[in-house]
């Protein structure tokens, strides 16, 4: 019969009906109920199978059942339970209860504004369903992220949890190195395997590295080994978009570095609590590491002044999830005008046209700078890292081909803000200092502040690392970018 690499299937009776590819993880189900934990959260990133494991649970063990949609709250927190107790007396049997995706309304609730009404509702549904119920003979909940116990997990202190980091069902969820690339191998597309390790390889659960994407996996067989972007795109990344483009200066340059290569450190807690995610950087890092954006590639034993957080060095997962990432940041500014006036700026840049790059960066300014710069008082003059910097992940995604970006290195005696090396060494290289109009330096006008941008970079002698790395000074541009609220002035 033969085997059709189909994708979408999330149902385990369709799968085996229509002979759609599949490598065997029912095994999951034994080791499962072996371990006999009462109530099971799992968390994988999107498309590791959650879905399609429940639905080999639920092939395994439920009857089918439907429950009435039009209801108050506290009839449907209250709906599960009952209905379990029903099916008991019914069937003479305890429940199983299978939740899946149980976070994705809870990140919808928060990026839409309704996240207190949303846990107040989930909090009472989870004890009625899991904690409360005594009709239910075991309960398997899967999601994306571990939701902090104070937000809705508050009263199931009898909770099993199960994330990336644990050793327990590593293998079920995800294919491994082997089975992906037996997979290659029977579909003739074996000469693949090292590519097909670059572009989507990088995920670790638990002791277990080398875990690939089933998705990403069965499109590219489908696809003729074509390489995309596949996992990474199947949703809109809109919590994640939002995160890094409402983040600080720190987040941005920490994306800065990723999109460069680079890896970083941060404290890593497991447990997500998303009405903090504003203004907590290493929430983002968390949230990233367990919805599979962020891989770990070393890591440190607790120590008392993180509060027990684990220290991890991260790096972006694979090349699949660096296109995401790129594709992200050129949709920052591929609205309308904005993406016209961003090239027409670069464009006057390389061709020393600096009365054109005032023209066009006041204009991506004025339209942009309340988009990065979304702080307490969004437009405040003293606050416009978020915005360069957002500029310049822009720089960094749009020049990748010829040039290479860097931002706040360090170079002769201090650390300058921008550069822009090209990658031919006989090509202008650019250097950028910026600066907000500061009356306590004597600044009157944006002019002082541009003179004192280029003092800097004299003084601090931040060509040094370009000279050293062949460059000749001629060919080394300086600029210096005066802020003042939304208007910039360079020369």
């Amino acid at each position: 019969m033969e085997v059709k690499h189909g994708l979408g299937y999330q149902n385990y009776e369709k799968i085996m009906r229509n002979h759609i590819f599949y490598i065997d993880k029912t095994d999951f189900i034994k080791q499962w109920w072996d371990y006999a934990d009462e109530v099971t959260l799992i968390t994988r990133p999107r498309r590791f199978g959650k879905t399609l494991n429940m639905s080999t649970i639920e092939c395994f063990f439920s009857n089918c059942y439907a429950v009435k949609k039009d209801m108050t709250d506290e009839t449907a927190a209250t709906s599960i339970s009952i209905l379990s107790m029903y099916l008991e007396k019914y069937y003479q049997k305890k429940v199983m209860i299978l939740l899946d995706e149980y976070d994705t309304p809870m990140q919808e609730a928060w990026i839409y504004g309704y996240w207190e009404e949303a846990v107040a509702f989930f909090r009472s549904f989870f004890v009625n369903t899991f904690k409360d119920n005594e009709s239910m003979e075991r309960g398997l909940i899967t999601g994306i992220t571990r939701i902090s116990k104070e937000s809705i997990f508050s009263e199931l202190n009898h909770l099993k949890v199960v994330t990336t980091t644990s050793d327990k069902y590593a293998t079920c969820f995800g294919f491994t190195e082997k089975e992906v690339f037996e997979a290659l191998d029977s579909a003739g597309l074996g000469g693949h395997k090292s590519g097909v390790k670059k572009w989507y390889d990088g995920f670790i659960f638990g002791k277990y590295a080398d875990i690939y994407n089933p998705w990403s996996i069965i499109s590219f067989i489908e696809n003729n080994a074509n390489y995309e972007a596949y996992w990474a795109n199947t949703s809109s990344n809109e919590l994640v978009s939002t995160l890094i483009q409402t983040g600080d200066a720190e987040v941005k340059k920490t994306m800065e570095d990723l999109l460069s290569g680079k890896s970083f450190t941060a404290p890593i807690d497991e447990q997500i609590v998303f009405n903090r995610l504003n203004g907590n950087t290493n929430a983002i890092w968390s949230l990233l590491l367990a919805a599979g954006y962020l891989k770990t590639i070393d890591k440190e034993p607790p120590r008392e002044d993180r509060k027990g957080k684990q220290q991890y060095t991260l790096t972006l997962t694979n090349r699949e999830v660096l296109m995401m990432f790129e594709d992200m940041v050129k949709d920052w500014f591929g609205k309308s005008d904005v993406s016209a006036y961003y090239n027409e700026f670069i464009n006057a840049l390389l061709h020393d046209n600096v009365r054109r790059m005032n023209t066009f960066m006041n204009k991506v300014a004025l339209h942009t700078f309340s988009y990065f710069d979304t702080g307490n008082r969004p437009s405040e003059a003293t606050h416009p890292e978020r915005f360069y910097h957002g500029f310049v992940l822009g720089m960094i995604v749009n020049l990748s081909d010829k040039y290479k970006v860097t931002s706040n290195r360090e170079s002769g005696y201090g650390h300058y803000d921008v550069m822009i090396e090209p990658f031919d060494k006989n090509e202008k290289a650019f250097l950028f200092a910026f600066k907000v109009l500061d009356e306590d330096d004597d600044e009157k006008t944006l002019d002082d502040t541009v003179a004192n941008a280029l003092a800097q970079i004299e003084e601090k002698q931040y060509e040094t690392v370009l000279i050293a790395s062949g460059f000749a000074p001629e060919n080394i541009r300086k600029y210096g970018f005066g802020f003042q609220g939304q208007k910039c002035l360079i020369g």
